[in-house]
């Protein structure tokens, strides 16, 4: 998937989830685990954890301008 947002644009595989920046390199986005789904990390609810992973990553790139986690921002912004 192809996502553009405010500081950059992104690409997410949609089999591994895994993303990068374009023209800056990969951005290590871990998953919360499944064991703290009670506590709401994710923007919606679905059984599968990979499906959950990849939407939430798209969602999450997608208002880059939100995200506050400095290691995040910081392979954002290099």
């Amino acid at each position: 998937a192809i996502v553009h947002g405010k500081l950059a644009d992104y690409t997410v595989h949609l089999g591994s989830g895994v993303c990068h920046a374009l023209n800056r390199g990969m951005i290590p986005v871990v998953p919360v685990q499944s064991q703290h789904r009670g506590r709401v990390f994710l923007p919606f609810a679905d059984e599968d954890p990979k499906t959950a992973e990849i939407i939430s990553k798209i969602v999450m790139l997608s208002e880059d301008h939100k995200i506050k986690d400095p290691s995040i921002m910081e392979q954002i912004l290099r």
